[in-house]
């Protein structure tokens, strides 16, 4: 059968759900801050599950993210925060991969926010060049427009490392990125990179958009959140993820009937997003195993 990548699931969410602490605007970073090894243990969790990939717990560090907080100052300390719990619990479960993971400047689902070229890229480099000596490749994650794509993309080549790229796409389209630009747009750029994906995104949409991520040629998957929308008030300058509603009908078993659906249509790296937990992942690493697929 297929040899399929198992990636992890959500961390954001996850976190504000175990330690029950308010969400701020800088949601995991903030957390991981507050609670020593507790990163760790989401990622050793994962593992557990099934997972073959940690994604470091750096997605929202970033300068702008930062600025006029506490924590302004900080960028290259928390990335190391990041690094160092995902490496404590790929040590302690024996094996795995770690990505390194760099979201969206400014804010997500925003791409009107993005920064012009000459802003972006030199920010994506600077945290692609602290991730790269410490991960196995590089995850551009919830990539919401073409110029995000490219600029991205160009900042994390700087290292020479493996880049996966994974888009995010309209709820109610999924051709669509967020921008609204045809995702079949942003092939041309997302081919570059190693792997294409999408992320953040319903998990009925991203099996709409799956078959035209497959044109690029490149390995491909993708990994859902769980959310009933992306709100407005989620929108918002410095939004909580509070703004954002679960789910309810999608258990473990239902999103991993989701994700089967992609693996049987070609996909070959699968997991989750935001609301998507360990339990989640350790029911589509069953399913897998039980199709007769091997999990790498």
């Amino acid at each position: 059968m297929t040899a399929v990548t198992l990636l992890d699931g959500g961390m954001g969410q996850e976190l504000v759900h175990r330690t029950g602490d308010r969400p701020t605007p800088l949601w995991s970073t903030q957390v991981m801050s507050d609670h020593p090894g507790l990163v760790q243990q989401v990622h050793e969790d994962y593992f557990a599950a099934g997972a073959t990939v940690a994604t470091t717990n750096s997605y929202a560090v970033h300068h702008d993210r930062l600025a006029g907080t506490g924590m302004e100052g900080r960028f290259a300390e928390l990335h190391g925060l990041a690094i160092a719990e995902a490496k404590a619990a790929r040590d302690a479960h024996g094996s795995g991969r770690i990505a390194g993971s760099i979201g969206p400047l400014r804010a997500s689902y925003r791409p009107d926010l993005h920064p012009v070229s000459r802003t972006a890229v030199p920010l994506f480099a600077e945290v692609a060049h602290l991730l790269a000596p410490h991960c196995d490749f590089l995850l551009l994650e919830t990539v919401a427009s073409v110029a995000m794509a490219r600029d991205a993309l160009k900042g994390a080549r700087e290292t020479g490392l493996s880049v996966w790229m994974s888009l995010t796409v309209s709820d109610s389209d999924g051709t669509l990125l967020r921008s609204g630009e045809p995702l079949e747009d942003a092939l041309e750029v997302a081919g570059e990179a190693d792997a294409v994906l999408i992320n953040c995104s319903a998990p009925e949409a991203i099996t709409r958009g799956l078959p035209v991520v497959a044109q690029a040629g490149k390995p491909y998957g993708g990994y859902a959140n769980g959310f009933v929308q992306i709100t407005q008030d989620f929108l918002k300058d410095k939004p909580t993820v509070d703004s954002l509603e679960m789910r309810k009908d999608m258990g473990p078993r239902a999103y991993a009937g989701y994700v089967m659906e992609w693996v049987g249509e070609g996909a070959t790296i699968v997991g989750g997003c935001c609301e998507v937990s360990p339990a989640h992942i350790a029911e589509i690493a069953h399913r897998l195993k039980a199709a007769g697929h091997t999990i790498v």
